[in-house]
This record gives structure tokens, C-alpha cells and sequence, in this order.
């Protein structure tokens, strides 16, 4: 039994940041962002809009468009590293915001929960969703990948920021994608990207002694937290090299492989933290699988001879022919976390679908990283009927309706500073309020439906 994709949606903000106008503003060459890391816009939220809103979207979105009956629904699950709160999970509020639109109680009896492992979580929910498919196969999954990629003004890690999300229907028989039940697994625990909680005294924040009750905190420490991360670029890279090379040598050990794996996927999908992360890491495996392609290069090193050998006709053929499809979007979105990788699936599928190619029965192989960290590699293979599902995917064609804003917009919306949006909230969810009065529902997140 065949256990996948059935179909695919998406929800990206409507406004975006040009890398040009961000590289000016910064005094760094457009060039480096454009040419050295294929990066063109920058999708950012509005002020009405959040990772809620995105993963609402997305899933309504995919509901109507397959004109799904919600009791055939049993499971919600969302992968996120941007969650609202420190317990109720995004999928609940996704599941309220879709019966404002569908009914009081359709998804009475659906199961909803977070996954959260920075940008791999959402590969944790769909394979834990897959799992249940597989012992179920007449019910259905969704699966959400939702998430917003902020990073602190002037950091090195700015221009890789994005905003969106992907849902997912999980089915017996897909239309789509079927998964293989082997995956390869390297998982390490280490600090190269996290959001951790900060704390500080009253008397640092308040200027207050003696700890007295401070809007109701009692404690002495107060904490903070950021949507920015902390990380350090250099060594997250290298963490993420350690831990797709591991996870693939261990998927060639669990699917019984022997060869080039690679060259069994028609194309190859990776977590873009930046859209050319993929072409620049992925080097690594292929010099693993070439030694003798390796030992060929010019220079001392075998460092050196790598780098050589990510310039040669050999890789950038293979950059071409099975990576450069899944960049396309990223160019223009932005990192998003969790959904990257099938942010780079649905680009892949719909440059596919424009080229008119014939993808059926090929494999497709995922290599999924989340800091912290862990990778995972495994293997798809297209279905069928994959053509009459993304065909109204419309990705494309949806990028090139956004509309840009100017540096000084988007340092506000950056600040929360903008109390106005950019662009007025239409067939869509948005953020209503915050509760800021009511004791007992203090933060308390209520959205509508336009």
C-alpha cells in the first residue's frame, strides 16, 4: 500500500523586502546576496499576520480546494519553531480558525499537536503522520509547516529571513508523493541555533529593589523571549554538513543501497536556510561518493580539491539537473524554517508541471536538517496523477503578485512599530487582538476570517 501526498497548498505574506533595497541599506554588494546566495525578495508578515494566520490559510486553502469533508480529517498535526505560546500549540488555534469557516465542531474529533525541532519539525510530523496512515488507511492527515525566519536588524543572518506556509494532505494511494518506509537518522545535541528564554532581574529591567510584584510577576527574575535567534552561522553550517552526510550514509544502511544513492533521485530536496545552502553543502556527499573525482582536483588539499570540484562540470550539472528546481521559490520567499524543504518540494514540482516533464514513478530524495540538530533522509516517488494536483498550485504565479515595500516599512513592521497594514487582510485569516485586560485570558490570541 502506497501511503503520501495527496495534495499540497500554500500561504505566503503578500509583501516582501527586494534583497536590492535590503543590500543598499546595509552597504553590502547586492551581488554577494544575489549571485553568491540566489537570494531576490524577502517575504515579511504584515501586522495583522502570524504563523497562525499562514498555517490557517494554507489549510483552508487545501481543504476547499479538494472539497474536503473536515469529519474525514483525524489528525492536525503542524511543525513550527515559531509557536504563540508555551502551551497551547498553533494547532489548536488552526483547528478554531477553520470551524469559524466550516462549522462549530467539525474537527470535534480531530487529534492536533505541535512538533517542534527547529526547521526539521515538520518532517517529524509528516513521517509520525504517514506512520498512522499506514495502520489506518482509510482515514486522512494534514500536516502544516508553518513558520516566520526573523532574524535581529543588522545581523548576519537579516537578508536570509522569510515568512510562510505549506499544508499537506496525507492519504492511502496519493496522488502526489509516495514515501518509502526506510530513513537514514544523525542526530547530535549542540547550541548552533536556538530561541532560548532570557532571564533578567527586576532590578536590571525596573529599576526596582527588594523584589515587589511587577505586573504580576512574583518572581525576582523576569524572562524574555525573542523570535530572534541565537546562533552562530559558521558552526551551524558545520553542524549541518555533519548531520546530512551522517543521515545519508545511515539511509544507504537502512534501505540496503549500495552505489550512488543520488543517482537514483531525479531530484534532491534539502532544507534552504538561504537558497543556495543546498548546491553549497551537498557538495560534501557527492565528494564522499566520488573520491576518485576528488583525488583529480587541483590542489594541496583535500579541502581544496572540494572546492574545486563544486566548480566542476560533473556538480554543476548535478546542481542543475536535481537542485537548482527547488530553489526557485526560496530565491523568492526566503527561508521558512519548517516548511523550507516542501517549499522547495511544491517548486520542484511546479517547474516540473511548467517544463511539461514526465516525473512519474521517479524518486525524489529528501535530505531535512533542524539545528539542535538532527537530519533525515529518505525517499519519495512521484505518483501518477501528481500533474492534475499541481496544476492549481499556481506558485508561481502567486510570487509575482506580491508587492514590495520600501526599506523604512519594512524596518517598522520589523520593530513592531506599524499598527496599520501594509495591505488590508482579504478572504483570508487575520489577527483581530491580543486580550490585555482579562485576568484570566490575559495573551490570549483572537482571529477572523475576512
Amino acid at each position: 500500500m502506497k501511503v503520501g501526498i495527496d495534495s499540497i497548498a500554500f500561504d505566503i505574506p503578500k509583501i516582501y523586502l527586494p534583497i536590492n533595497t535590503l543590500a543598499e541599506n546595509r552597504n553590502i554588494e547586492p551581488d554577494k546576496l544575489i549571485k553568491g546566495l540566489g537570494l531576490h525578495k524577502m517575504s515579511f508578515l504584515d501586522v495583522h499576520q502570524d504563523v497562525v494566520t499562514m498555517a490557517s490559510n494554507a489549510t483552508i486553502k487545501l481543504i476547499q480546494q479538494e472539497n474536503i469533508n473536515p469529519n474525514e480529517i483525524h489528525r492536525i498535526y503542524v511543525g513550527t519553531e515559531s509557536g504563540v505560546d508555551s502551551s497551547k500549540p498553533v494547532a489548536s488555534y488552526v483547528l478554531s480558525n477553520l470551524e469559524q469557516v466550516l462549522g462549530d465542531g467539525s474537527f470535534r474529533n480531530c487529534d492536533v499537536v505541535d512538533l517542534t525541532f527547529a526547521c526539521i519539525g515538520a518532517i517529524d510530523a509528516l513521517q509520525n503522520c504517514l506512520d498512522y496512515i499506514r495502520l489506518n488507511p482509510n482515514k486522512k492527515a494534514i500536516v502544516i509547516a508553518s513558520d516566520n525566519a526573523k532574524y535581529d536588524l543588522n545581523s548576519s543572518g537579516e537578508y536570509t529571513q522569510g515568512a510562510g506556509a505549506i499544508a499537506m494532505l496525507i492519504t492511502a494511494n496519493p496522488r502526489v508523493l509516495s514515501f518509502s518506509n526506510h530513513v537514514g537518522v544523525s542526530t547530535q545535541g549542540v547550541f548552533d541555533f536556538f530561541k532560548p528564554r532570557r532571564y533578567f532581574s527586576k532590578e536590571e529591567i525596573v529599576q526596582i529593589e527588594n523584589n515587589p510584584e511587577w505586573n504580576g510577576v512574583l518572581e525576582n527574575e523576569i524572562a524574555i523571549y525573542k523570535e530572534q535567534p541565537v546562533f552562530d552561522g559558521q558552526y551551524s553550517n558545520q553542524c549541518y554538513i555533519n548531520r546530512i552526510t551522517e543521515a545519508y550514509e545511515h539511509f544507504k544502511n537502512e534501505s540496503n543501497q549500495t552505489g550512488k544513492v543520488y543517482e537514483n533521485w531525479s531530484n534532491i530536496l534539502m532544507h534552504l536556510p538561504y537558497c543556495f545552502q543546498g548546491r553549497r553543502t551537498f557538495i560534501e556527499i557527492f565528494a564522499k561518493e566520488n573520491p576518485d573525482l576528488v583525488k583529480s582536483q587541483i590542489g594541496e588539499t583535500t579541502k581544496d580539491k572540494i572546492k574545486a570540484l563544486a566548480k566542476s562540470q560533473e556538480y554543476l550539472e548535478l546542481v542543475t539537473d536535481k537542485i537548482l528546481p527547488s530553489e526557485i521559490a526560496s530565491g523568492q520567499i526566503g527561508n521558512i524554517y519548517t516548511g523550507s524543504i516542501f517549499l522547495g518540494l511544491l517548486s520542484t514540482l511546479c517547474y516540473h508541471f511548467k517544463e511539461n516533464s514526465d516525473l512519474v514513478n521517479k524518486k525524489l530524495g529528501f535530505i531535512a536538517y533542524g539545528s539542535g540538530s538532527k537530519s533525515k533522509v529518505f525517499e519519495a516517488e512521484v505518483c501518477a496523477e501528481w500533474k492534475s494536483v499541481i496544476e492549481r498550485a499556481k506558485l508561481f504565479e502567486t510570487l509575482e503578485q506580491a508587492s514590495a515595500i520600501d526599506f523604512s516599512t519594512y524596518e517598522k513592521l520589523h520593530k513592531k512599530e506599524l499598527k496599520q497594514a501594509v495591505i488590508a487582510p482579504k478572504n483570508e485569516f487575520y489577527l483581530d487582538r491580543i486580550e490585555k485586560e482579562n485576568p484570566v485570558l490575559i495573551g490570549a490570541r483572537y482571529y477572523k476570517f475576512s
